[in-house]
């Protein structure tokens, strides 16, 4: 599973990488995290406020750190694929 973060490296950008990776460890779950700094790249995504969080392709959140309940449903429902 291909977890991106959009944004451009702020505090919030590197607390919700770090849940998510503190999440995946806890379930188990085979991921690959991402840090996305570039604006083209991000703005592909129609993103428009930072962080976002992009699961296999999909935009899941933008614009707030998510929830660790957000996090673990996010991975929870694509290791179930």
């Amino acid at each position: 599973m291909e977890i991106k973060v959009l944004g451009p490296g702020c505090a919030r950008c590197e607390k919700t990488k770090k849940l998510i990776a503190q999440v995946a460890g806890e379930l188990g779950a085979d991921v690959e995290i991402k840090a996305v700094r570039d604006l083209m790249e991000i703005a592909n995504y129609d993103v428009m406020s930072t962080p976002g969080v992009v699961i296999d392709g999909k935009v899941v959140s933008s614009g707030k750190v998510p929830t660790r309940k957000e996090v673990r449903s996010w991975i929870q429902e694509r290791k179930r694929c």
